[in-house]
Parts: C-alpha cells; structure tokens; sequence
C-alpha cells in the first residue's frame, strides 16, 4: 500500500521537529506531493506532521494521472510512454502505476524527480484549520484521491 502526502499549510512558524520531518519527506514547499510506502516509521513522521499535511491511499488511476501530468525526468523533461517502455518494459505509464500500486515495481526504478509540484486545488480547500472530518488536513483515506484529482 502506498500514501499520497501532500502539503497544504506554509513554512512560516512551524515548529522545528515539524520543519525537519516535511525536510525528511522532502514536502519543502505548499502544494507538493510525494508517494511514500505505508510502513511503521513513515507513520510515525506522518503522525508528527498530521496538522500540515493530508494523506492517505493512492490508487493506480490517481497515480497514473499524477506521473503523466506532474511527473518529472532529471533536466525537468516530461515523463512519456516511451521512457517507461524502454526503462522499465511496461508498455504504458498506466500499467506502471498498477504495478506501483500493487507492490510489483517501484517508483525510485524510474529514476524520476520524488516530489510533484500540484497546482492549487481547483474549487478550493474545505480547510486548513481542521482535520479530516471538518477539513483537509490529516488522515483522508481514499478521499485523497479526490483532493489530488483537484490539483492535478
């Protein structure tokens, strides 16, 4: 299972153990996102930052429409079908996001840039001032999905 993290609240006045956990998850700027593994010390650098960030389970589609929007080469060429093919032998970046998703190949093969840089949500955020039931900060679950869908 992998976690789609995405920071929504700035860098001014944040306290210095949240500053260096959004350093360790290189989510540096607002509106960035990052697709990590969902394992025991990642949870707990997710638990730190929970009022900064809204995460949760990315799907195949999700991550398939992120590489091919946001996703990035080194020299910040687009990533295309044929990198992917001649990479890594799937024939499309769909099928490489289903093998994500399902545990069978992993993103650092791809040798593309960890961070994508989102666009701000069209429609808005319901906000930033609480968590997941009220707002978008934190745990989202499959709702991430359409928090990405909006900063595509």
């Amino acid at each position: 299972m992998l976690y789609a993290v995405v920071r929504l609240r700035g860098q001014v006045d944040v306290n210095r153990k949240i500053k260096d956990t959004l350093a360790m998850l290189r989510l540096h700027r607002k509106n960035h996102c990052v697709v990590i593994p969902a394992n025991n010390s990642y949870k707990g650098m997710l638990q730190i930052v929970k009022d900064y960030v809204a995460y949760g389970e990315i799907d195949a589609e999700t991550l398939a429409l992120i590489l091919k929007k946001r996703g990035r080469l080194v020299g910040n060429k687009k990533l295309t079908d044929e990198y992917v093919k001649e990479k890594m032998g799937y024939n499309s970046i769909e099928e490489f996001a289903k093998a994500v998703v399902e545990g069978k190949a992993n993103l650092k093969d791809l040798d593309i840039k960890p961070v994508f840089r989102l666009h701000p949500p069209r429609g808005g955020l319901k906000s930033i001032k609480w968590q997941y039931n009220r707002g978008d900060l934190g745990y989202q679950g499959k709702n991430i999905n359409k928090l990405l869908y909006k900063m595509r």
